[in-house]
């Protein structure tokens, strides 16, 4: 299958000089295993440890398979045996001066956060690979709702519900359920499912409880769980002084617009139609956004700004003191109310944005009016 180079390389190489070990996160199927084996694979040696017969030698002789197993090795899906996190400590600390020695992947934040901070701080540099992002999907329009897995962008959608339903299956509902140890598969499969028909919601755990009759603490528990295996994206609240009452609720977004499309049975052409197609295009750019900054291992912050009055900015970024408000919205068709919000809260030092899906407009000097498409290849 073709290799569509990713935006990541770039910060790839430069943490291989930076630290003794890199660590590449992302959820499965995003490509991790491809790009370390396009990228690395002449110079380094790949290791699975999907394979028992990996597991059963380092049970048997760790050290005579790390005398084997020394430097320039890649180990994927480290998730599968954590105690590789002490034996890849020792190593490390035997040559601190070795840089780009092992690089590690792995489908769960949480395993391997939780290592680094226990084996690793201060060793290691880490990284996040999300599916496809603008640049590197070949038809961005039916990215949106179809999604940007790289298998199936690859594949042109070919039997997209079909992929996303073997998806849900056996990541969703088998290992992201395992981190958490999650009992009752049907409430669960049921609570994503109420998450996707309320993309760009603000999330009350509350109210998830009364309808699936479980705790509030069980809820949190589950969306925390879905947030680390790079399902959900929580979008904070902004907490500055814009105004006086505000929401300090997180919004709730999908990393993949796709998995959303189809939880609410709206893929292929009925998303342009349906009643959540506004959600589905705000989602798609605010996704976009941060596969932007993580992709480049840029630190931006993301917030959302809405006061109880109803006034509302869709996104604003910060970064290196600069900050940015966008307006997202679904229409084809211009009209200046649609940038009303943008004019009350913005000041001197706010850059502003209109996106949208209609021609780019010289608005005015202090407002862009920019098409998604164009908004996004500047962003990159």
């Amino acid at each position: 299958m073709k290799y569509i180079k990713r935006n990541i390389e770039k910060k790839l190489s430069e943490y291989l000089s930076l630290f003794p070990v890199v660590a590449i996160t992302g959820p499965r199927q995003s490509g991790k295993s491809t790009l370390i084996k396009q990228t690395l694979g002449e110079e380094y040696t790949y290791v699975t440890l999907d394979d028992y017969r990996v597991i059963d030698q380092l049970n048997d002789d760790p050290e005579r398979f790390f005398s084997i197993h020394t430097e320039k090795v890649i180990f994927d899906e480290v998730q599968k045996y954590p105690k590789i996190f002490d034996y890849i400590k020792r190593k490390v600390d035997e040559g601190r001066d070795l840089y780009g020695r092992y690089v590690l992947t792995g489908s769960s934040q949480f395993t391997l956060q939780q290592n680094i901070s226990e084996s690793l701080a201060g060793r290691i540099g880490l990284l996040q690979l999300l599916p496809f992002d603008f640049l590197e999907t070949p038809d961005e329009y039916h990215s949106i709702v179809n999604g940007s897995f790289p298998e199936q962008v690859l594949r042109n959608y070919s039997h997209n519900e079909d992929w996303y339903a073997s998806y849900m299956e056996t990541y969703i509902q088998k290992d992201v359920r395992m981190v958490a140890n999650i009992g009752d598969l049907h409430d669960f499969t049921r609570f994503i499912k109420l998450l996707a028909a309320n993309v760009t919601s603000q999330f009350n755990a509350s109210y998830y409880s009364k309808i699936l009759g479980v705790s509030v603490p069980t809820i949190k528990r589950w969306i925390s769980v879905l947030e680390i295996s790079y399902i959900i994206y929580l979008l904070k609240p902004y907490s500055s002084n814009l105004g006086k009452r505000i929401y300090k609720s997180p919004k709730i977004y999908f990393y993949d617009t796709g998995l959303a499309s189809f939880l609410n049975g709206a893929m292929g052409s009925k998303w342009e139609v349906g009643p959540l197609a506004g959600a589905v295009f705000e989602n798609y750019i605010v996704s976009e956004c941060i596969k932007n900054s993580l992709h480049k291992g840029l630190r931006i912050e993301y917030y959302y700004f809405r006061e109880h009055n109803g006034d509302e900015i869709d996104l604003i970024s910060e970064y290196r003191g600069e900050k940015v408000y966008l307006e997202i919205k679904h229409s084809m068709t211009f009209r200046p109310n649609m940038v009303k919000h943008l004019k009350k809260y913005m000041d001197e030092r706010t850059l502003s944005s209109l996106i949208y899906q209609g021609e780019s407009l010289d608005y005015s000097k202090d407002i862009n009016v920019v098409n998604y498409k164009e908004f996004l290849r500047r962003s990159y």
